[in-house]
């Protein structure tokens, strides 16, 4: 009978060790930061929002997608000038190298928001989930309001130049 006892507290002890070890899961490889948008108004149909992701992992990873539940679609799109015009293109992907920071800013890449259910209002924050080819999901708060002072303009990663939105843009 002590044997039978040993046994069981020894099993006793490999689960309660391996629910501790489920308990605490690895941290996700992408650390997002700044994810903000600009309030919108009454009837305007889309909008764009902009942010900073770090991959913490060691191996490169892609944005794929994302989602808002406020906007029928969300796109990653990459502003250029192309002579005088700038132009807006929906691109497939944002490559994340490891150990690099890529930022989603004004005049670059960012996410188009189209079909906005109801405007984005100063102060709200919203669930953006964000859909990367190897690390899965993970879902940030999306803060509605000016622009955070770390989207200064930054000369890093080739994402664009710009901080103001240009008005007159062209989908291609």
């Amino acid at each position: 009978m002590p044997r039978f006892l040993l046994t069981l507290a020894a099993a006793a002890a490999v689960l309660s060790g391996a629910a501790a070890h489920a308990a605490s899961p690895t941290p996700h490889p992408m650390v997002v930061s700044d994810a903000w948008a600009r309030p919108t108004v009454a009837g305007q149909p889309s909008g764009a929002a902009y942010l900073a992701i770090e991959n913490r992992g060691q191996a490169a990873d892609k944005l794929i997608a994302a989602q808002l539940p406020q906007a029928n679609s969300t796109e990653l799109h990459n502003m250029a000038m192309e002579g005088t015009v700038m132009r807006m293109r929906s691109v497939d992907g944002v490559e994340l190298p490891p150990g690099q920071t890529v930022r989603l800013k004004p005049g670059g890449l960012h996410l188009m928001l189209l079909g906005l259910k109801t405007p984005l209002k100063t102060g709200e924050s919203l669930p953006l989930t964000l859909r990367f080819q190897h690390a899965g999901e993970l879902t940030v708060p999306l803060t509605v309001g000016p622009a955070p002072t770390a989207t200064a303009p930054s000369h890093g990663h080739g994402q664009g130049h710009g901080t103001q939105d240009r008005p007159h843009h062209s989908h291609r």
